[in-house]
């Protein structure tokens, strides 16, 4: 019986402080690990690692590491790849402004420091989720698609799309479970709740 590889994480930020206790938390839970303290060493990293799948990327770069200038044209330029990874977006600088523009250039998920080692990791084994549900849907002829928020305002539906097939899928499993679909989702019983009622979905769907 073959061990499944663990699964890499790179980590974006230029405290080197901070890189050392992520990687701590990272490997006490069997992640791989990789840094970059910059924005051309995350893009060279990513085109050497294939098999990264998860990015935690800090706004506040060099040369503007008092901005969330770098950390945005960062996670553009990852989507503009289209790499198969999902960014979490982990940053001290204006909590809301960040959040709304890393969401707009479809960063999977948002944490703002301090943030502690449970939620990291929490939002580290959704994206991890969403990514084996992206390849199950690959291997039905599913295409993942990667919206840039800026330039397809008319694709949203696609998006939506897909989140609606996750939550009937994870339903479906769980046998309409909704404490162990919001314990796999990673969010609260009332998301589920709240899905259930944005989809229109029954018990018997």
């Amino acid at each position: 019986m073959t061990t499944a590889a663990p699964t890499q994480v790179l980590v974006v930020d230029d405290d080197p402080a901070l890189r050392m206790m992520l990687r701590g938390i990272f490997e006490l839970h069997d992640y791989q690990v990789h840094e970059a303290e910059s924005r051309s060493a995350a893009l060279s990293l990513l085109d050497r690692e294939s098999n990264v799948a998860v990015v935690i990327l800090d706004l506040g770069l060099p040369p503007h590491a008092h901005t969330i200038t770098e950390g945005i044209a960062t996670l553009q330029a990852i989507q503009a790849a289209i790499l198969p990874v999902k960014v979490i977006v982990l940053t001290g600088q204006d909590q809301e402004a960040a959040a709304l523009a890393a969401i707009r250039e479809g960063a999977f998920d948002f944490l703002a420091k301090p943030a502690s080692a449970d939620a990291i990791l929490r939002a580290v084994r959704r994206a991890e989720l969403f990514l084996q549900k992206e390849r199950e849907l690959g291997t039905q002829g599913i295409t993942r698609i990667a919206i840039n928020a800026q330039i397809s305002e008319g694709l949203k539906g696609v998006r939506v799309d897909a989140e609606e097939r996750l939550v009937r899928q994870i339903l479906k499993e769980t046998g309409f479970n909704v404490n162990q679909s919001a314990k796999r989702l990673g969010v609260k019983r009332e998301n589920i709740y709240y899905f259930l009622k944005k989809f229109g979905i029954a018990r018997d769907a």
